[in-house]
């Protein structure tokens, strides 16, 4: 049995039920981070950006996701990340503590939104078109392709108004669709080497253990090994997510179920995509 586990979801979404597990998870994030899970909102004395919040929301999400599962007899052969889904898929496979997941969440966030207060970024999702023709409008405008998602599925991350001007030569070179959104840092692309060095620093301070469950990381397809998480866990966010790659390679394993533990079905939809390719 396969588990994947989502990035930073669009939107916060609040649990349909609110149980002790839940109960729980908000705890611990009011804990290790100032946050309320159940508000999605930081505590008095607190400073947490609205982009922190949701990102912390998205961890917590797949934590009580996780716990479901298990509760329910469930448990993972094999985990899979995407992005931020990284923390949580850590916490799942024994590498880290569920509080130290959420603690990396929030100082990697705030340190991102101390990279958005000084400049202005924005995500760009062109749908449709090649990957050489987005490679080829990403460098014309000078931004970055941050989400190789599928064949024809990207996110570009850069400088706000060069973001908006790629999404418009997308938009004439035939995307079927194109949208454009503020972010507090480029996450998924070299010049995240800017806050590399702060975001060692706070790596620095978690305990690591060997992986008790294998966790296929989204850059090179490889099973990380303990020695190497610290690292990843910042270079990761200097390099672009390769999602299909790592779906293409998955399927290799010869998994016959997944599970997407996170806030909606994104990754979901884009293995579909995927698939429909492969047949």
């Amino acid at each position: 049995m396969l588990w994947i586990f989502p990035g930073q979801p669009l939107q916060y979404q609040p649990m349909a039920e609110t149980d002790a597990e839940l109960l729980s998870l908000d705890q611990l994030c009011r804990e290790r981070c100032g946050y309320s899970l159940l508000r999605n909102e930081a505590l008095s004395g607190h400073t947490l950006s609205p982009q922190s919040c949701l990102q912390l929301s998205g961890v917590a999400t797949s934590l009580y996701q996780a716990r479901r599962l298990r509760r329910e007899g469930l448990a993972p052969q094999l985990v899979a990340e995407h992005s931020l889904g990284l923390y949580a898929a850590l916490a799942t496979c024994g590498c880290i503590n569920e509080g130290d997941a959420l603690e990396l969440a929030g100082r990697f966030g705030t340190c991102m939104a101390h990279m958005g207060a000084a400049k202005s970024y924005a995500l760009g999702c062109p749908t449709g078109l090649t990957c050489e023709k987005v490679e080829s409008i990403a460098r014309n405008n000078s931004v970055h392709v941050a989400n190789y998602n599928t064949s024809r599925h990207f996110l570009l991350a850069g400088l706000r108004d060069r973001i908006e001007a790629a999404m418009e030569e997308c938009r004439h070179a035939g995307a079927f669709s194109v949208s454009c959104f503020p972010s507090e840092a480029p996450l998924h692309t070299p010049l995240m080497e800017e806050i590399a060095g702060e975001l060692e620093e706070i790596v620095k301070g978690i305990s690591i253990n060997p992986p008790q469950i294998p966790l296929v990381e989204h850059i090179n397809q490889t099973r990380l090994a303990s020695e190497d998480i610290s690292a990843f866990l910042v270079e990761e966010l200097c390099r672009p997510v390769l999602w299909e790659k790592t779906w293409l390679a998955l399927r290799k394993t010869g998994f016959s179920r997944y599970f997407e533990v996170g806030s909606g079905q994104a990754l979901s939809k884009l293995n579909r995509w995927i698939e429909s390719e492969c047949s």
